[in-house]
């Protein structure tokens, strides 16, 4: 028997919450199969299964939290035709006037009594038959859990004697305190309703504690500008086919903020700057953070070095991060650091939104939904695919004229995209 444990996730992080365990017990898991995601403060990953066996004992349950260290789960090693080895025996044997069937056929999809050596134990200590439980296992695998619940509704003792019947519980009384992930009624002014209490996950928590650390230590403020996007769009319909056969990626909006981004964090360093103590730490690099939206909720991995990155590998590194964040693949590492971010609430349909800085950082970009509306160009009101966009920073180290410009200046470049190539 193996245990497996909680893995080191970083210098820093010393607890876990377990999210979703991705095995069952009796279950046969491979080597390097997902055997269960693991969330920490900063991101949520997979663990893959060290050896190959069967998954025995589950330690740690979904939504409990584990120290680096800690065991999750105990595994009893061996390959497919170990465990259907480990798991024949005579098709009936006689002990107490009761037979236990086994099958003595390796697993298949069909089937129908595959008895896992955990259940088998059971079956042999309470003198039950296989036939008489419903496999409840992939393939037709009989289960502990499926020997046990069938023990518990027929009330068996070991070596097969039925246990004294036992009273029906009374209810539990009605009240404001609900149990975690179960949903209870409780009584409220407006009559009998159902709550129900889930651990907040610890992403969740890292988020809830910096948005309020910024906006308690931060002294932030918001200015809006609106873009013309149809330069952009013109080039992007252009050149879309060209670049996809070139680079094997699209073209998409990104790509173009995030180089805009540096162009204007160039012109205005206090924004790519960060407050230390009553220092101000000046960057000459700009690792932009790109805000996707994953498997458990929103996640913020690092363009390190935007400025020597080309649209391609920008564009190349933001789909890497989307296919890792929908799998929850995204490491600590991926997320650490950061001299500034960008946050597309457009894509969701936002029209016009105040984002708020992830600390240490003093500015955040925030990108809105483009809708056609009705503006004046050259004295004359034509409809143009209009975007707002706002820049939250912290007034402690950028002044407003700084804000403002640099706004100002992501509109000018991206309503004039030749200067993004020319840096003027």
């Amino acid at each position: 028997m193996i245990e497996i444990k909680v893995p080191e996730f970083g210098e820093s992080i010393q607890e876990v919450q377990v999210a979703t365990w991705l095995k069952q017990p009796g279950e046969y898991v491979a080597k390097e199969d997902d055997l269960v995601e693991l969330e920490s403060e900063k991101a949520s990953q997979t663990l893959p299964s060290p050896e190959a066996g069967i998954l025995q004992e589950i330690k740690v349950p979904d939504g409990e939290f584990a120290n680096v260290g800690d065991v999750l789960c105990t595994m009893e090693p061996g390959d497919v035709s170990a465990a259907s080895s480990a798991a024949e025996a005579t098709k009936s044997s006689t002990a107490g006037g009761s037979t236990t069937a086994v099958v003595d056929a390796p697993p298949t999809a069909d089937s129908a009594n595959w008895i896992m050596p955990a259940a088998e134990r059971v079956l042999n200590e309470y003198k039950i038959s296989a036939d008489a439980i419903q496999p409840s296992g992939p393939g037709g695998r009989l289960l502990k859990e499926d020997v046990l619940n069938f023990v518990k509704q027929t009330g068996l003792k070991p070596g097969g004697a039925e246990a004294a019947p036992t009273p029906p519980a009374k209810p539990a009384a009605k009240s404001h305190g609900v149990q975690a992930n179960e949903w209870q009624h409780v009584e409220t002014s407006g009559g009998s309703r159902e709550e129900k209490v889930k651990p907040m996950s610890m992403i969740r928590r890292t988020i809830a504690n910096r948005l309020v650390e910024a906006q308690q230590t931060a002294a932030l403020l918001t200015t809006f500008n609106e873009i013309d996007m149809k330069p952009v769009m013109d080039l992007r319909k252009k050149y879309k086919e060209p670049f996809l056969a070139k680079h094997g990626v699209k073209l998409g909006f990104t790509s173009f903020f995030a180089k805009a981004s540096v162009e204007g964090l160039k012109r205005f360093p206090a924004i790519n700057a960060e407050i230390r103590g009553n220092d101000v730490v000046w960057k000459n690099y700009h690792d932009i953070g790109i805000a996707i939206g994953g498997g458990k909720g929103l996640v913020v991995p690092i363009l390190r070095n935007v400025e020597k990155m080309s649209f391609a590998d920008v564009e190349r590194k933001i789909g890497e991060y989307a296919v890792m964040a929908q799998e929850n693949k995204i490491s600590p590492s991926d997320i650490e650091g950061g001299t500034f971010t960008i946050s597309n609430g457009g894509v969701y349909g936002s029209l016009l939104s105040t984002p708020i800085i992830n600390p240490p950082q003093s500015g955040i970009l925030g990108l809105h939904a483009i809708q056609d509306r009705p503006v004046a160009v050259n004295g004359e009101v034509v409809i143009r695919p209009m975007m707002y966009v706002a820049l939250t920073y912290d007034h402690r180290i950028v002044d407003g004229k700084e804000a403002v410009t640099f706004l100002k200046t992501i509109k000018e470049v991206l309503e004039e995209p030749a200067r993004l190539f020319l840096e003027v």
